[in-house]
């Protein structure tokens, strides 16, 4: 920010305005997890906070060029003397440091174009996953993916009318290398309203999950999810009265533990009932394992878990490993005020399989975007 003071705010060349940009994001978490009652995931708890300031310029009201840095810091993880851990324990090393919280750089181009009643925008780069505004299941996107894999690395492409919103982008997340395995994503979302009540929408990746030197073997992994949406909330005076139907259609195949498609799916109702900042939303997912691969190895004995499927994991229905049709539901409850520039939300959430008991967390979560201060000032 010093920079800024240094040299001019704005200058033309060739008649084109150049102005200095800048902008800093503020994300804090905490998210306690309570889930000694399943097999699904691990209890812990997340707590920590990330700052993301950038600069960079802006050429006309077109063209930005943008560079920062992800600074994150996990609450309590620093170093832990030798004595205490052993030798060859990972907190022991210079990772636990202060010094060590600078993450990621970022690094985007984004173009900014008017096509009649079309606004789109363009980024190119390493750039916060905040830009991406689709709406996307959480059997596509987990919580605490969303916190600690913070940036998209490769393009995004999206386009707003007055009616609609459509994206697509790709997310390149591994290089080929001798222990890293090749993986991307190509991902979309949109939504159409047809009239006050209803819209229609989509969200949908094709994941692929290919070799490293080390370890040979290709999983595809694709999953789409229609929907159909509909908003009572201008009706009733509410802050927000919606009801979304949709479907989950996985399409996998583990090519050389399986060497054949499999096509777990169901269906998914999703209610949110919100006043005085103060909200309810449950989603109950009645259908099968949509993650049918996620205890399988690959040749090398690694797990796929976590690393093929990003969703959250009690979308596996089944702790068990059992297969058939089953139910997830997750209730949340929540208070979260909304600012120009600053979201709050405190909230509690439960899990149930099959109307049994999972789990549940306790959230607290801020975040702070300048770029919308500055957005709402200048209008």
């Amino acid at each position: 920010m010093a920079v800024m003071l240094l040299l001019p705010y704005s200058f033309s060349f060739a008649g084109t305005p150049v102005r200095f940009a800048y902008d800093v994001d503020f994300d804090f978490n905490f998210d306690n997890r309570e889930f000694y009652k399943s097999g699904f995931s691990s209890s812990m708890t997340i707590f920590g906070a990330r700052l993301t300031p950038s600069i960079g310029i802006e050429v006309g009201n077109t063209h930005k060029l943008m560079l920062g840095i992800d600074v994150m810091k996990d609450f309590g993880a620093s170093q832990v003397s030798p004595e205490i851990a052993g030798d060859g324990s990972a907190e022991t090393g210079a990772s636990q440091h202060n010094a060590d919280l600078l993450r990621e750089i970022i690094l985007y181009y984004r173009l900014d174009r008017q096509l009649g009643k079309t606004d789109m925008t363009l980024y190119a780069g390493i750039f916060p996953r905040r830009m991406s505004e689709g709406r996307y299941s959480q059997a596509f996107f987990s919580d605490s993916l969303r916190f600690y894999d913070n940036n998209l690395e490769g393009l995004l492409l999206k386009f707003r009318r007055p009616k609609a919103y459509f994206e697509v982008g790709c997310d390149w997340m591994g290089q080929y290398g001798q222990a890293r395995r090749e993986r991307f994503m190509i991902y979309s979302s949109g939504e159409g309203s047809l009239t006050k009540v209803l819209s229609l929408g989509y969200a949908g990746y094709m994941y692929h999950f290919a070799n490293s030197a080390e370890v040979k073997g290709l999983v595809d992994n694709i999953l789409i999810n229609p929907y159909a949406r509909f908003d009572f909330g201008h009706m009733t005076g509410m802050q927000a009265l919606s009801v979304r139907v949709g479907w989950l259609q996985a399409l996998q195949n583990d090519r050389d533990h399986v060497g054949h498609y499999v096509f777990p799916g169901g269906g998914e109702l999703d209610i949110e009932v919100r006043n005085w900042n103060f909200g309810i939303r449950n989603s109950l997912y009645y259908g099968t394992d949509i993650m049918p691969y996620y205890n399988n190895a690959d040749v090398g004995g690694h797990k796929y878990g976590h690393r093929l499927y990003l969703g959250d994991p009690f979308y596996r229905i089944h702790d068990d490993g059992a297969a058939g049709i089953g139910t997830y539901d997750r209730l949340e409850l929540f208070w979260a005020p909304r600012y120009d520039f600053l979201t709050v939300k405190v909230g509690a959430l439960f899990h149930f399989n099959d109307f049994r008991y999972s789990g549940c967390q306790q959230v607290v979560q801020l975040f702070f975007d300048l770029e919308a201060l500055m957005q709402k000032r200048n209008k």
